[in-house]
């Protein structure tokens, strides 16, 4: 079985025993439990399409690590002819969790 949960602003497809990366969420502390309650689809033998969110559905997680970062990006501009050259980089942040059971 496997379901699309919502969190803030993003949707994951997840199956049980799945580690995700989701952005990163301060509140959370290493070894608590969390629970999405936003179950946008449930698959399996007899799927479930939410409008928009299936009734009584919900995705509980164990968070294994409150800060992980991801890989680094890197940005660059540049402007033929006019000496103009800049370079950054930028790291995003996540929080690692496990998906122990999906709730139909």
């Amino acid at each position: 079985m496997h379901a699309v949960l919502a969190d803030r602003n993003k949707q994951y497809r997840v199956a049980t025993g799945d580690r995700l990366l989701i952005d990163l969420n301060t509140s959370l502390e290493p070894g608590s439990e969390i629970t999405f309650d936003k179950v946008c689809f449930l698959g399996g033998d007899d799927p479930k399409i939410g409008e928009p969110f299936v009734e009584g559905a919900s995705v509980t997680a164990k968070v294994l690590r409150q800060e992980v970062k991801g890989p680094k990006l890197i940005i660059q501009k540049f402007k033929r002819r006019k000496n103009y050259r800049r370079r950054t980089g930028f790291r995003a942040r996540y929080t690692e969790i496990l998906i122990e059971a999906i709730k139909a």
